[in-house]
């Protein structure tokens, strides 16, 4: 069997979700896992459940037995979460993370389709991601920003600065080369469903 399908079939019969699978020059062999995502009902919104260190352990110890009775070779197996810099890979990433905000590369820069704003070799992009529904039922996703520079506290903002316009950016999941989580710390507790971030 592949260790792409030990590794899926061991880490969902426990009930977690697997993120990605990392192997290294020096054998090790590093498996990122999550809770399963269940969409929020609309009036109770769920608390999200955090991979802790016995949820690693109870992994790694059902993956070592896998592993050896499948014969795959490593020298070091390392289970951890996902981290504050997520990589969204699958459908159900991005609809369990709008309206956080993200980074996104494109596979190809804008190009013409830059509608002068926006630099037409800008691959990298980050923004509020939003789902949005497109012509006869068919979904797609947009970020959206502002390059506002952040306000420093204490600064003053003059009341006569224009500020620089919301822009969005449309995208298929094709259409991506990486997508993950921005990294944003605060330290005032965790950001809400908005992401936390003002433009």
């Amino acid at each position: 069997m592949a260790l792409q399908d030990i590794v899926q079939q061991t880490v969902t019969g426990l009930g977690y979700d697997l993120v990605e699978i990392e192997r290294s020059a020096g054998g090790l062999l590093r498996i990122t896992i999550d809770h399963p995502w269940v969409a929020p009902a609309p009036i109770a919104q769920g608390v999200e459940q955090f991979v802790n260190v016995e949820d690693c352990e109870k992994v790694n110890r059902q993956l070592q037995f896998a592993l050896e009775v499948d014969g795959v070779e490593y020298k070091r197996l390392e289970i951890s979460s996902p981290g504050i810099d997520r990589p969204l890979r699958h459908v159900q990433d991005f609809e369990r993370f709008v309206g956080h905000v993200v980074d996104i590369t494109l596979k190809a820069p804008m190009g013409a389709a830059a509608a002068g704003q926006v630099s037409a070799n800008r691959k990298k992009f980050r923004g509020t991601l939003e789902k949005v529904e497109g012509v006869e039922g068919l979904s797609g996703w947009q970020i959206v920003w502002s390059d506002a520079p952040t306000v420093k506290p204490g600064q003053r903002v003059s009341k006569k600065r224009v500020p620089p316009p919301v822009q969005a950016l449309g995208f298929v999941l094709e259409e991506l080369r990486e997508a993950r989580l921005a990294p944003i710390v605060s330290f005032k507790g965790r950001a809400g469903a908005d992401g936390g971030q003002e433009f």
